[in-house]
């Protein structure tokens, strides 16, 4: 779902918001659109109340995006992405991703992917330039497990509590279907190192309202001194 992490300016000049490619709660995954695909994704994100602290109370501005896939064919696949933050000054940002899925190399084998997110057109205020590689693969019973790396600009991923660039790090997740409860139930658990304002543990649900429509609600707890956010994000599949 998802997803990248753009400027809060307006309340506090270090918090950001996402700018999505396919995501799991908060990070990249390694799922891709299908092409000629569309997914309409509407995010919201709002933070806890905790007394002195920058951000408390407030949300980041609505994240409305569009991801398509633009190859053909199983083997690799790639989509691209814009995300329009509203309010928000310089309010686009862009995602690509490109890869190939699990299974599509040899049956044993991880899904990969490689892309770019948080692309913004405002030097050194929304151009976090957030690079990162990821695999992933199923297991039975425990479901998906998915690991990588990032790194991004570094005169604006930094740790608010020193001002010293903090632009790189781990990606970790897992997610599963829940069908022993209902085939509409999904959980996840992510993880995005660091302690700049990307640096989160995510955990959330999602449940499915239709075969094109889900709506995920999910915690997000900062690894830098900020407030937690609550989050609900809507997509939609066309």
């Amino acid at each position: 779902m998802k997803t990248i992490v753009m400027l809060f300016v307006l309340m506090c000049g270090t918090l950001t918001a996402f700018a999505t490619p396919s995501t799991i709660i908060w990070i990249p995954s390694v799922d891709f659109q299908a092409y000629k695909s569309f997914h309409l994704n509407i995010d919201n994100y709002s933070f806890d109340y905790k007394s002195g602290k920058a951000g408390s109370g407030t949300a980041f501005p609505t994240d409305l995006s569009l991801e398509v896939g633009i190859l053909p064919g199983s083997v690799v696949q790639a989509e691209v992405g814009i995300d329009y933050f509203t309010p928000q000054w310089s309010p686009f940002m862009f995602n690509a991703k490109i890869g190939v899925p699990e299974g599509q190399l040899a049956d044993w084998a991880p899904a990969i992917a490689a892309g770019i997110f948080n692309i913004g057109l405002q030097k050194d205020v929304t151009d976090y330039n957030i690079m990162y590689g990821m695999i992933g693969k199923t297991f039975p019973v425990i479901g998906r497990l998915e690991a990588g790396f990032y790194s991004g600009n570094d005169r604006l991923l930094i740790d608010p509590a020193t001002g010293k660039a903090d632009n790189s790090g781990v990606l970790l997740s897992w997610d599963r279907q829940i069908p022993e409860i209902s085939e509409n139930l999904w959980l996840a658990v992510d993880y995005q190192g660091g302690k700049s304002t990307m640096g989160a543990l995510s955990y959330g649900f999602a449940w499915s309202f239709a075969k094109n429509v889900s709506v995920i609600f999910a915690r997000d707890v900062f690894n830098a001194d900020i407030p937690s956010a609550f989050t609900m994000q809507l997509d939609i599949n066309m």
